[in-house]
């Protein structure tokens, strides 16, 4: 997974596959590409990119309750 773009890991869906991740707590979103699979702890979804949890303001915190959608 490349840190600078906006990327992220997904157990099931397909590479390539584009979603839209929406940081509940500010309303602010990112659309990244599935290129890697995860991530692999319990209650997890998504595995974003640095670069994607930057958009959205969550390098501070680490995690953060998101909504997504696959849009392509």
């Amino acid at each position: 997974m490349n840190p600078t773009i906006n990327t992220a890991a997904h157990r099931s869906l397909a590479f390539g596959t584009k979603v839209k991740v929406t940081n509940r707590n500010n309303g602010r979103s990112v659309v990244v590409r599935i290129n890697d699979r995860g991530p692999f702890i319990r209650g997890r979804v998504l595995d974003l990119s640095r670069a994607a949890a930057s958009n959205i303001g969550m390098v501070s915190t680490g995690t953060a309750k998101v909504c997504y959608e696959v849009i392509g």
